[in-house]
């Protein structure tokens, strides 16, 4: 996502016009994502394993091996795969003349999510049967990954328009997955629990309806702001230290504007997904009015409290000299994610409280 937010800033900027400009650009970011993917499999496998050993209290080696090396391949393939997408849904927005932002981010996000747990759940699977024949294999694909490290890093530093990227853009990304790993273990301990197993359908709707919408507004300001100086310079929007809730959801600015576009996008959007899931018997929850009104009131709370942070978040970023492209994203859909799994796990938790139960949850 932080990819697609670069490059949709670069394409509205004119900074990919030029063929030569075009390669370098593609080339750099290529690596760089590598690079990011990599590191981040590994260490979010590494969280993984100790999440789940500290409460069950017992460790199994070729266990973790296989969970890392699970990681660190699908991390890799899907950034490779999902970085290509980007650069031809950038360059054909570009070509027919609609803005990248509101195109490549959410596209970003939603094949994110549906690319990636493919590919883990494929790649678990065949790695752990291969486990049974060949028992080092695991540990031969993580050093393969591993070992192709250096050859990306080199690209990438070499490459001006990621060399600044490569040394300050690991912060957010990493604290981001820490942030999302809140989210998971609030999930986790929700869905363990009999009585709330169908909170597991709708965390990915409501994660990823407002991880997208938020990213959009990001992009959106971050490629604004570009266009009037670069980071850290002062472009007369006066200080943002605690905007107002007014200001960014009722002047009549330009991303005031966008802003109340997006929220008004949650209930219909969520409409077609609850319709969805109920067409096709996904989960144990059945959809009572009382549900519906709980879950749209987290999901549009959730929204509402994300545009505000983006508002307050990519201004603060841009006023420290930081790029809103390579820092916000990643702490937004973080935040989305563990906001999104908190509301949506206290509504159950409230509707079984004042008696809104469902008897085949479970089942």
């Amino acid at each position: 996502m932080t990819l697609a937010s670069r490059l949709s800033t670069a394409a509205n900027i004119g900074q990919m016009e030029t063929s030569k400009e075009k390669w370098t650009m593609i080339v750099g970011n290529m690596a760089l994502i590598q690079v990011q993917a990599t590191v981040v499999g590994f260490l979010a496998s590494i969280a993984a394993v100790i999440f789940g050993w500290i409460p069950d209290g017992h460790f199994l080696m070729e266990h973790a091996v296989l969970l890392c090396a699970s990681s660190v391949s699908t991390a890799f393939i899907a950034s490779l795969i999902l970085g290509l997408v980007m650069i031809g849904v950038i360059l054909g927005s570009k070509k027919l003349g609609i803005n990248p932002d509101n195109v490549a981010t959410p596209i970003a996000a939603s094949l994110g999510d549906l690319v990636t747990l493919a590919l883990l759940s494929g790649i678990s699977w065949g790695l752990y049967k291969e486990m049974k024949i060949n028992a080092f294999v695991n540990l031969i694909v993580c050093l393969l990954f591993i070992a192709l490290l250096p050859v990306w890093f080199i690209i990438a530093r070499k490459n001006p328009t990621t060399r600044q990227v490569l040394a300050t853009g690991w912060e957010p990304v990493i604290i981001a997955m820490a942030i999302s790993s809140i989210g998971g273990l609030i999930l986790d301990k929700t869905v363990s629990d009999p009585n709330f197993a169908g909170i597991a359908v709708f965390t990915p709707v409501i994660n990823g309806v407002g991880g997208n919408l938020v990213a959009v507004q990001a992009s959106r300001i971050s490629t604004y702001l570009h266009m009037m100086g670069s980071p850290g310079d002062d472009i007369g929007l006066g200080s943002r230290k605690c905007p107002s809730p007014c200001r960014t959801f009722f002047s009549s600015d330009v991303n005031s504007r966008s802003s109340r576009v997006l929220f008004l996008l949650v209930v219909p959007g969520h409409l077609v997904f609850l319709y969805t899931i109920n067409s096709m018997k996904g989960g144990h929850t059945t959809m009572t009015l009382i549900f519906m009104v709980f879950y749209m009131l987290a999901a549009l709370l959730q929204v509402l409290v994300l545009l505000y942070i983006a508002d307050w978040m990519v201004h603060w970023m841009w006023s420290r000299g930081m790029d809103p492209d390579n820092f916000s994203i990643p702490y937004l859909t973080a935040l989305g994610d563990l906001l999104g799994t908190g509301l949506l796990a206290l509504s159950f938790h409230v509707l079984w409280l004042i008696g809104d139960r469902d008897s085949d949850v479970g089942d």
